[in-house]
């Protein structure tokens, strides 16, 4: 990694937070209560870490391999560390003890495994459920008009918390269109605060990512995901 390369990701991450204080500012929120974290699919150790030295408040990784592989690496180190892609029901046991909050949990099936394994390594696990907000067949997710089922029966888990909600809304054109899936979120995020769950609390609404994550926070966001805007296109 050259400093050129370093300088740009500190730039980028100093640009970002800027701009998350002023949709925070601009929504009657401090910028302290909007979490940025540094979606770091692709990009390796030394990357991850100028992302940290730079500022950013949580490692945020997509893909289990790649996270095991980082993590020995101590590429997160200083950082809380969340999960925030697909995961499948066999991959769970690698996570537990190494991230601080699954955010990517799309199912009952899947909160019961994550409970079973910490269950076994004596801790409680923070987890996020993921709305498919947009109903998209291709997406996984938890359909919105069976959230309140599903938060019912994951309220009985003894060893998972539930803090929240996350989603990715369907790629809309403009942007403005997107506030729709964002507002429903928002909508159903102090709808489930209101009703007073045992083991949950409605602190943390996931949404936004590079493109749309000023947008996200002025309809009520917690935590942003920026991978792009922090380190550039990916290039798979």
């Amino acid at each position: 990694m050259t400093e050129e390369e370093r300088k740009t990701i500190t730039q980028a991450v100093q640009t970002a937070k800027k701009r998350i204080a002023e949709a925070a500012i601009a929504s009657g929120r401090k910028p302290e209560d909007i979490t940025l974290v540094a979606a770091t699919k692709m990009n390796d150790a030394e990357r991850v870490r100028a992302a940290i030295a730079a500022g950013v408040d949580v490692c945020g990784e997509n893909r289990v391999q790649e996270l095991l592989e980082k993590y020995e690496q101590h590429a997160y180190d200083g950082k809380p560390l969340h999960f925030i892609g697909t995961l499948q029901t066999n991959k769970v046991k690698y996570l537990i003890g190494k991230v601080s909050m699954i955010e990517s949990v799309s199912s009952v099936k899947l909160a019961k495994v994550i409970d079973k394994e910490a269950a076994k390594a004596g801790i409680c696990q923070d987890i996020l459920l993921e709305l498919n907000i947009g109903r998209e067949e291709s997406k996984l997710g938890i359909d919105p008009d069976e959230i309140d089922s599903v938060i019912e029966q994951v309220a009985q888990l003894e060893h998972v918390h539930v803090r929240g909600l996350m989603a990715i809304p369907p790629k809309t054109q403009p942007n403005q269109e997107k506030t729709l899936y964002f507002d429903r979120m928002s909508q159903l995020f102090i709808d489930i605060s209101a009703k007073k769950y045992d083991n949950i609390t409605m602190d943390c609404l996931s949404m936004g990512m590079s493109a749309d994550y000023c947008e996200a926070i002025s309809c009520g966001a917690t935590i942003v995901r920026l991978g792009t805007a922090l380190f550039g296109a990916r290039h798979y």
